[in-house]
């Protein structure tokens, strides 16, 4: 990304916390719509992307179908965006009445316990506003990772928007495992969003019938640790509130290696999500491509380059 487009980017989002929280929540909503309306009918390739994705977790749809998921997509993706820019000016009242959780005592047991407890999650409805509600609603602060973004600048301002939540926000680096193990050996909280992993690192798993890569960190962190690991699904119904639903756990096998017992958790948390996905499509943002058969095919490396 170009230092323009970098400031451009940063002064989007700037822009976006500073105007948009200060709307009457109405007018965020109908914004926000004609925002995703407009995208969707460009049809630019985050939207032939979203589509493309859209088109595996629902085989049988039509092309009619499918453009109605995504402009639903679309939708969904700037209600999350509209909500999170907001996020920061709303009252504890509107945060604890603005989520409600399905099967929440997997979650307040595994507390309980004292063993630490690991949410993994995929990019389906808005998890900024169901950590939020973990924060001020259970009133039980997590740890969660966060990308480092291009400009930093703007890396900055989501830790700081995310801070503001109540969690505590790591940045993705060499020391992160260690420091999120701690965490869970202390009896806390870890939230992770761990759909998407394209890295050399990532498990491959089968999702909707197809291979992609999904991040190890979950699975190693539970076997490391002794925490519960429990897959969320998030979505919007038609009110204010989003709904969610915490999944049984996934249990660390009795016997394997590391290595295949990190694959066997990956692939039930990967089962987990699509099931998820699968109930509500159209609130999965997966603008990205996921699957390992969409990417690019890499250059053989030359003499003397690793692999």
């Amino acid at each position: 990304m170009s230092g323009v487009r970098e400031r451009l980017t940063d002064g989007a989002y700037a822009l976006g916390w500073s105007t948009v929280k200060k709307l009457p929540e109405p007018v965020a909503v109908r914004l926000g719509r004609a925002i995703a309306d407009i995208a969707w009918k460009r049809r630019g390739k985050g939207v032939r992307r979203l589509e493309s994705n859209y088109a595996r977790v629902v085989p049988d749809a039509t092309p009619q179908r499918l453009a109605e998921l995504s402009r639903a997509g679309m939708r969904s993706y700037l209600r999350y965006w509209m909500e999170s820019f907001r996020l920061p000016a709303w009252s504890r009242e509107r945060i604890a009445s603005g989520f409600s959780a399905q099967d929440l005592h997997y979650l307040t047991d595994g507390l309980a316990s004292g063993k630490g407890v690991i949410l993994a999650l995929p990019h389906l409805g808005n998890w900024d506003l169901a950590g939020a509600w973990v924060t001020t609603k259970l009133e039980t602060p997590f740890t969660t990772v966060a990308e480092r973004l291009k400009p930093e600048t703007l890396y900055d301002r989501f830790v700081a928007y995310r801070e503001g939540l109540g969690m505590e926000v790591l940045a993705h680096d060499a020391s992160v495992f260690g420091t999120l193990a701690r965490r869970l050996r202390d009896g806390g909280l870890v939230c992770l969003v761990a759909d998407r992993d394209l890295s050399a690192s990532g498990v491959e798993v089968k999702f909707f019938g197809e291979t992609t890569r999904m991040p190890a960190g979950p699975a190693l962190l539970a076997q490391q640790t002794g925490a519960l690991l429990l897959p969320v699904t998030l979505w919007y119904d038609d009110s204010h509130m989003m709904r969610g639903r915490l999944h049984p756990p996934v249990d660390v096998p009795e016997t394997g290696t590391r290595t295949e017992k990190t694959s066997v958790m990956t692939q039930a948390l990967a089962d987990a999500f699509a099931t998820g996905i699968a109930d509500h499509p159209e609130d999965w943002h997966m603008l990205q491509r996921l699957w390992l058969a969409d990417l690019e095919p890499r250059p053989e490396p030359s003499d003397g380059e690793r692999p």
